[in-house]
C-alpha cells in the first residue's frame, strides 16, 4: 500500500510541482492551501506524512504543527516544514515545536525524496515494539540512529572493572549519569528498613541501567551490584539527554520503552504477593535461564548465591533451600558444586503457569 503524504502550501505552483515529484515516487498525496484545511484533511486522511509551509496566510505552519501536536492520533505522524526563510531562528523554533525536518526551497527532487524517505523509515521503526526497558534499549538505540549509533555512542568511553558483589551505586545516591554492562551480571534491588534485599531487576552485558532516575532528575530508588566480576562503562548524562530528547518522536518512543519496563515490575509485585514460594522460585530460574543462558548452550547452568536468589523469589534463604531440594528430588534440577541445572524446563514452566 502507498504511502499517504499531506502537502500544505499556499503557492500554486510549488504545491502542484511538488505533488507531481511525490506522485512520480509512488506516494499518494493530498494537498491543501492553506493550514486550516491542512489539519482538517490531516484529521480526516491520517497521512503517514506531513510536508507543510511555514509562511501561509491565516494558520500559518507553526499553527498548524501545534494544533497537530496537541491531538494524540496526530501527533507522532512525521511533520517536515517546507520554506523559503533559511535564517537559523526559524529553523529553530521549528525543532523546538517538535519538526522532524526542515527543506528550504527552492528544493530539488533528490533533496525531497531523501527527506520523506528517511523519515517514513525512521518512524516506521518508532511503531515497533521493543522488549522491556534494559533489553529494548540498545536495539532501539540502533533503529533510531542507526546499526553503528551503539558502537559510535560507547566509543572512547572509559570501562570501569568491579569485583563481584560490588557496588555500583546505592539508594538514595543522587544520579549524574547511566551504565552500560560490558561485560558481566549486575542486580538491582531495593533494601527494606531492617536490611532485607528484594531483587527487582537482573541484568547482562549490553544492558543500559540507572536512567530511569536520571529522567527524573531524582535519587536512585534501588541499589545496584555485581552479581560477578563485570566491566562497566560510566555515561554522562548530558550524552544521554543529547542522545534521547534530540528527537521528540525518539523521546516519545524511549518513554514507551520505560512504561513497559514499570508495568513489568508492577506485575512481578502482585505475583510475590499472592504466589507461592514454589510458583516463584520455578519463575526465578526461568528468570535467570531468560536473562543469562547462551544461545548456543544446551541445559541452562548458573552459580548464583542462595541469598541472591532468595531475594529475587523474594523469600527467606532457608524456604528457598527447601524449594530447591523439593526440585531437585522431582527431577526438576540438578545441582552439581554450587551450580543449578534446569533438567526440565517444561515442568517447571507449568509451576510458573
Amino acid at each position: 500500500m502507498n504511502k499517504k503524504i499531506l502537502l500544505i502550501e499556499d503557492n500554486a505552483d510549488v504545491r502542484e510541482n511538488t505533488a507531481e515529484i511525490l506522485e512520480l515516487a509512488h506516494y499518494k498525496v493530498f494537498t491543501a492551501p492553506d493550514g486550516k484545511e491542512g489539519v482538517e484533511l490531516a484529521r480526516q486522511e491520517q497521512p503517514d506524512l506531513i510536508i507543510c509551509d511555514i509562511m501561509m496566510p491565516g494558520l500559518d505552519g507553526y499553527g498548524v504543527l501545534h494544533l497537530l501536536g496537541k491531538d494524540p492520533a496526530m501527533a507522532a505522524i512525521p511533520f517536515i516544514f517546507l520554506t523559503a526563510k533559511a535564517e537559523r531562528s526559524d529553523m529553530r523554533k521549528g525543532m523546538d515545536m517538535g519538526a522532524d525536518d526542515y527543506i528550504t526551497k527552492p528544493f530539488d527532487k533528490t533533496e525531497l525524496l531523501n527527506a520523506v524517505e528517511s523519515r517514513i523509515k525512521k518512524a516506521e521503526v518508532l511503531k515497533k515494539e521493543y522488549e522491556k526497558d534494559f533489553d529494548g534499549l540498545s536495539t532501539f538505540i540502533s533503529d533510531v540512529a542507526g546499526s553503528n549509533a551503539l558502537k559510535k555512542f560507547l566509543e572512547g568511553k572509559k570501562i570501569n572493572h568491579y569485583k563481584k558483589k560490588e557496588t555500583i551505586y546505592l539508594e538514595g545516591n543522587f544520579p549524574n549519569g547511566l551504565y552500560y554492562i560490558n561485560h558481566g551480571k549486575v542486580k538491582i534491588f531495593k533494601t527494606h528498613e531492617y536490611g532485607k534485599e528484594l531483587i527487582t531487576d537482573l541484568l547482562k552485558e549490553g544492558d543500559f541501567f540507572a536512567y530511569t532516575s536520571l529522567l527524573e532528575e531524582k535519587p536512585y530508588n534501588e541499589s545496584a551490584e555485581t552479581l560477578e566480576d563485570s566491566e562497566i562503562i560510566f555515561i554522562p548524562k548530558d550524552e544521554f539527554h543529547n542522545m534521547i530528547f534530540g528527537n521528540v518522536s525518539v523521546t516519545r518512543s524511549f518513554l514507551k520503552i520505560l512504561t513497559k519496563g514499570v508495568v513489568d515490575k508492577q506485575d512481578r509485585l502482585v505475583d510475590l504477593a499472592y504466589s507461592s514460594v514454589r510458583k516463584r522460585t520455578a519463575e526465578a530460574l526461568l528468570l535467570l535461564q531468560e536473562k543469562y543462558q547462551n544461545k548456543d548452550e544446551g541445559q541452562f547452568s548458573m552459580a548464583i548465591a542462595r541469598d541472591d536468589l532468595a531475594n529475587i523469589v523474594g523469600t527467606a534463604t532457608e524456604s528457598l533451600i527447601r524449594t530447591l531440594s523439593d526440585f531437585k528430588e522431582e527431577n526438576l534440577i540438578e545441582i552439581k558444586s554450587g551450580k543449578i541445572n534446569i533438567i526440565n524446563e517444561n515442568k517447571l514452566r507449568s509451576l510458573k503457569g
